[in-house]
């Protein structure tokens, strides 16, 4: 066969009109089906490299305020996970975990994530996927939201997408429960004082019943909990009787996952608790003040605030913060009432969704 340009352009011309009579053939859905087989194994092997619940999770260490107490910290909730335990701190003024009972305190990589994916398709099977996009995405998403998060807001344990993110929120944006926590100053201040002994000054001592010594580098810092990590301390709460009512009459009290807290909080005059993150964005802390003296502060995002007797603060602890009390001993401790709410913009089938997958054992 004489080959040319011109023959070259006669088979390629016949070639294409015969691939348009023929676009129904047996070989047209062939290569389309080939097609099609290619491009999902392309999208595949992308997921599959860049998904944190398939090994994608980034080993970078985050660095994270002080060690805590015993039990989980209450203004400084966020920890470096996965670390050795160690009182040293970093130049930069962060220290690693110290509490391993704190659920910031484990291991955020594979392990965690695909537990996390099983307990969210678990509920999905039981209940209804709809609504779960966020968290659905939250999660299959949260080793890269968790490494590639900006250094002012960086939460430790989960991101929650699509939130609208601000160191302090306005009182309006969880107003029901800001005006009943503010109504019950006079009683929570009572309990408070019914409670509180002057701790012991001298190294060593044990501390009143029910209260806990959480670690900071100035200063001392108690905390006594009602609720810690979303699992009730009974016999505390039976000594406070007043504040568990109020508890239950809030109506966005993270009460059933991990992320709730609920205690009195106790900054002795030189104490500071170094910067750190919170665990999660979905909630919001509050923090209504019962004693505060002149000199106290909170620093969240940059942002300096301070707290004032009879009134609550917002603020959504995913963001750098910190906190210390300057006075001196003839200024008494600074004392807040704090509790964990929700986000406002956390819809309704979420709640229930992270509920579930966050139940305090789970």
């Amino acid at each position: 066969m004489e080959w040319s340009l011109e023959r070259v352009r006669e088979m390629v011309a016949g070639g294409m009109q015969s691939m348009r009579d023929c676009e129904s053939s047996a070989f047209g859905t062939a290569m389309c089906l080939l097609l099609l087989f290619v491009w999902y194994c392309y999208r595949v092997g992308r997921e599959h490299s860049s998904s944190p619940l398939r090994g994608g999770y980034s080993a970078e260490p985050s660095r994270v305020g002080g060690g805590g107490g015993a039990l989980i910290s209450t203004e400084r909730d966020g920890k470096a996970k996965g670390r050795p335990v160690s009182g040293v701190e970093e130049p930069n003024g962060f220290a690693y975990c110290q509490s391993a009972e704190s659920f910031r305190c484990t291991n955020t990589g594979d392990g965690l994530n695909q537990k996390l994916y099983h307990s969210l398709q678990d509920y999905a099977k039981r209940y209804t996927w709809s609504g779960m996009g966020r968290v659905h995405k939250g999660v299959r998403d949260q080793g890269r939201y968790l490494t590639s998060r900006p250094t002012i807001q960086r939460p430790e344990v989960f991101f929650l997408p699509d939130l609208p993110s601000a160191p302090f929120f306005s009182r309006d944006a969880q107003k029901h429960d800001v005006e009943l926590l503010e109504r019950s100053f006079p009683a929570l201040l009572a309990e408070f004082e019914s409670i509180y002994h002057a701790p012991p000054s001298r190294a060593g001592s044990s501390l009143p019943l029910g209260w806990k010594s959480n670690s900071t580098p100035h200063g001392q810092w108690w905390t006594f909990y009602l609720l810690n990590q979303g699992t009730p301390l009974a016999l505390n709460a039976r000594r406070c009787p007043r504040a568990w009512r109020v508890l239950s009459q809030l109506r966005t009290f993270i009460a059933n996952n991990v992320f709730g807290n609920a205690c009195f909080s106790v900054l002795t005059p030189g104490a500071l608790i170094t910067e750190h993150y919170g665990p999660t964005n979905v909630r919001l802390r509050c923090h209504l003040g019962l004693r505060v003296p002149s000199s106290c502060e909170l620093v969240v995002g940059g942002e300096p605030q301070c707290w004032s007797e009879g009134s609550c603060l917002l603020f959504d602890d995913s963001f750098l913060h910190r906190a210390f009390h300057e006075g001196g001993p003839e200024d008494g401790p600074r004392v807040v009432f704090m509790v964990d709410l929700w986000h406002p913009n956390v819809a309704a089938a979420e709640r229930q969704a992270l509920d579930y997958i966050f139940t305090p054992g789970r």
